[in-house]
């Protein structure tokens, strides 16, 4: 993780400010890197805004060969790419290579092969003016500035970098500085793959570079990260008139059904819940189990999360790796002290990991809790596990809507049909049956949530077209050149109008119409 101190040795003090990186897991000293000013986040989108009309004049197939290089460099770098995520992140070489890396080379996959049907003009038929037709089309917004997070900083770059791309606009991506060497390792992928000079540029440095880029005239900004922050960028964007997508937290509900399948929601809720040492937006935050099946599923969740094996990823086969940024074990602690505080029980875990000098904290099981601890209502963004029983499906879903998030949740029942209609019941921007957490990996579903858990939506076709204009041409049809509207107005005209207004909507035909 980053730390803001002063650097070892001497320093001018009119250079730039600089911020020494640590391994999350191991403590170790990275590096360091610089800060960049307002300055030189302007001269970044500067020079993004004379290199993108080059851009976005090559085609769609000519912009897909360019990342489709990005992404054979990905593949043949692969090991040291993954190298440089865990020792940023502290997580598992697994996760770093089937989250972040097979993920990020699918998406430049899709979006080079598909942007050209996605973004293709759509004729739409008109119900009313038949003498005209309505073509739409999309065009690039300009400089996209895309603030990204510490928690996957290679695909949650990558992913809304091409997708900016390919709709043909320039990008700058300004990572967290919580795991900067990501962020500059994306950089040196996309200028060996002799990607068009100026077209992504990368700012490094903390708080205040953001902030520049937010302020620094980009046509749209993409945010993932806190609710604190996305509100202060939505503030910004909305000052400016420009538009924004803000991908915020979340506190997601697993709600397990009486007919569930208990072995697989249980090992649905571990993994859901501790994977990336629970640093997801869309982790499993709360669990609503009913009674029927409460104690085999609660028995099974604790066998469970007691056989995984923490660590540094140096030490081999491991499944949870520490956190990222040093922070997030404060709030962590302090949400387990308010539930036990409380009433709530420990069944697992619930300390920092005394076998490491690094960010761990044990994978935690909690019972007993209610919507009066913390640990249930705000995000802990860590390995928490609170199961609450409940009566019944009701109140199930109830619990799961109170919360000022709405970001992702998950429904377990043997019953298809009873799942959907339940899940239609709960207010977030996806809901996952008999599995969690994959909405995101599904390429083609718009990913996004509601409430205090963002605006707009990334991915697919709907994230895709979030970073163009929408133009409208409505041409002639038939031939057919003038209009029945215009000057002079009169009187014979209103009359002509009422006697169709009673056509369209007053008579059989309106109907046969389908008015």
């Amino acid at each position: 993780m980053a730390v803001l101190q002063p650097v070892d040795g001497p320093r001018d003090l009119h250079g730039p400010r600089r911020i020494e990186v640590f391994n999350p897991a191991t403590l170790e000293r990275l590096g360091e890197i610089e800060v960049a000013t307002a300055q030189d986040v302007g001269d970044c989108v500067a020079r993004a805004r004379a290199a993108q009309p080059g851009w976005a004049a090559l085609s769609f197939d000519q912009r897909g060969r360019h990342l489709l290089r990005v992404r054979d460099q990905i593949v043949e770098r692969t090991e040291e790419i993954i190298d440089t995520i865990c020792a940023d992140t502290g997580k598992t070489r697994f996760e770093a290579i089937s989250s972040e890396i097979l993920p990020s080379c699918d998406a430049i996959t899709f979006y080079a092969r598909r942007a050209r049907k996605l973004l293709a003009d759509q004729r739409v038929p008109l119900h009313l003016l038949k003498t005209k037709k309505l073509l739409i089309t999309h065009k690039p917004m300009g400089v996209i500035g895309i603030v990204t997070p510490w928690n996957f900083p290679f695909i949650l770059s990558l992913n809304p970098i091409v997708q900016a791309l390919m709709a043909g606009n320039a990008v700058v991506v300004k990572p967290s500085e919580v795991t900067p060497f990501v962020g500059l390792k994306l950089a040196e992928l996309f200028e060996a793959a002799e990607f068009p000079e100026g077209v992504l540029q990368v700012a490094t440095g903390d708080g205040t570079t953001g902030a520049a880029l937010v302020e620094a005239g980009c046509d749209k900004i993409s945010f993932t990260g806190s609710v604190r922050t996305g509100r202060k960028v939505g503030e910004a964007c909305g000052r400016q008139l420009i538009p924004c997508t803000l991908e915020l937290g979340g506190k997601d509900p697993m709600v397990v059904c009486a007919d569930a399948d208990v072995e697989r929601a249980a090992k649905g809720a571990v993994w859901s819940a501790f994977a990336n040492a629970g640093q997801i937006c869309m982790s499993t935050e709360r669990v609503y189990v009913s009674r029927e099946i409460a104690e085999p599923f609660i028995d099974r969740v604790v066998e469970l999360t007691r056989e995984l094996r923490q660590g540094p990823e140096s030490e081999g086969e491991i499944d949870v790796g520490s956190l990222t940024f040093a922070p997030q074990l404060e709030i962590i602690e302090k949400h387990l002290a308010d539930a036990v505080e409380k009433g709530a029980r420990v069944l697992a875990g619930g300390r920092r990991n005394p076998a490491y000098e690094g960010y761990f904290f044990e994978p935690t099981v909690l019972v007993d809790v209610d919507h009066t601890m913390d640990v249930m209502r705000d995000e802990s963004f860590g390995p928490l596990l609170p199961i609450q029983i409940v009566e019944d499906e009701d109140e199930a879903i109830r619990l799961a809507n109170d919360s000022a998030y709405g970001l992702q949740a998950s429904v377990w029942s043997r019953d298809g049909y009873k799942a959907r209609t339940l899940a239609e019941r709960i207010h977030a921007g996806g809901v996952t049956i008999d599995d969690a957490m994959v909405t995101y990996a599904v390429t083609e579903s718009p990913f996004g949530g509601i409430n205090d858990s963002g605006i707009g939506r990334v991915n697919g076709e709907m994230g895709l077209k979030a970073y163009c204009h929408a133009q409208t041409v409505v041409l002639p049809r038939f031939g057919i050149r003038g209009s029945a509207m215009g000057y002079p107005y009169r009187t014979v005209m209103v009359k002509r109008l009422s006697k169709l207004l009673q056509l369209l909507y007053r008579s059989p035909l309106g109907r046969i119409l389908g008015n």
